[in-house]
């Protein structure tokens, strides 16, 4: 783990959640950090916590990132600060539970620049430094829902995303591999987060949510292999996830003999 310290990561969505417990995560394995959110005052304190129990360098960017301007200053920022980007996490997203047909169509456009566009683009501005460099790792955090054949109901645009994600992400490990840059995704199921506390008929039994522990764990895992290892998939899914009730009820019944 000592190779790991000093090495720099961009933290995306990382004032709250799954977001901020992998900064926390990647505090803890001595690198230093810039997260981003659009929460300003959350992503100082979050920045100030770490700071004070890992004593690395945390810069806190505000970022929206579904504007491309947001995600161009948090690279040069980020890069004019320490000097490079070892490490990305992609990680900022947000839901929508609609049956298709119910769903506002002004979600689509919201879920697909902070689910999709957010990512790739990003992973386009700091790729290229990372070839010169012949190193680096990106992690994306993708859906455990895209496990699901076919994907959950009240959830197809959301999981389409990211299963679209999904395919680019693994389509890329192939293309950079040789510049010694990993690509990996990690598939969480629905986690106790302040995200998935506001999704109805999902986390009313709680008992069916992970924490972000293993999720923490599963990163890493991830950030700690050898060098010439890269954990491509990695999902990371509680026994009982509420994603399969959806696609086949725990109750159903059967017509009488």
């Amino acid at each position: 783990m000592d190779n790991l310290k000093n090495k720099v990561a961009i933290v995306t969505g990382a004032s709250r959640g799954i977001g901020k417990a992998l900064a926390f995560s990647c505090a803890s394995l001595g690198i230093n950090l810039t997260i981003v959110s659009r929460n300003e005052e959350n992503l100082k304190s979050v920045a100030k916590e770490i700071k004070d129990r890992y004593k690395v360098d945390v810069l806190p960017i505000t970022c929206d990132v579904t504007k491309l301007k947001d995600l161009e200053n948090s690279v040069e920022t980020t890069k004019n600060k320490f000097g490079r980007i070892d490490i990305l996490i992609n990680n900022a997203g947000v839901s929508s539970q609609y049956p298709f047909h119910q769903q506002p169509i002004e979600d689509f456009e919201r879920l697909v620049f902070t689910n999709y566009l957010g990512y790739v683009r990003l992973i386009r501005l700091v790729i290229n430094d990372m070839i010169k460099n012949r190193s680096g790792t990106i992690v994306n955090i993708i859906s455990g829902s895209t496990l699901c054949d076919p994907l959950p109901k009240n959830f197809i645009v959301y999981s389409s995303l990211k299963l679209g994600l999904r395919a680019f992400s693994k389509a890329l490990f192939w293309e950079v591999r040789d510049y010694g840059i990993k690509i990996c995704s990690l598939l969480p199921g629905v986690t106790d987060t302040e995200l998935t506390s506001k999704l109805k008929d999902i986390t009313s039994d709680s008992s069916r949510l992970m924490t972000t522990e293993a999720i923490e764990n599963a990163l890493k895992f991830v950030l700690t292999v050898p060098e010439n290892v890269c954990p491509l998939e990695i999902a990371v899914i509680n026994q009982q996830t509420p994603w399969t009730k959806p696609v086949i009820p725990y109750s159903q019944e059967h017509p009488k003999e």
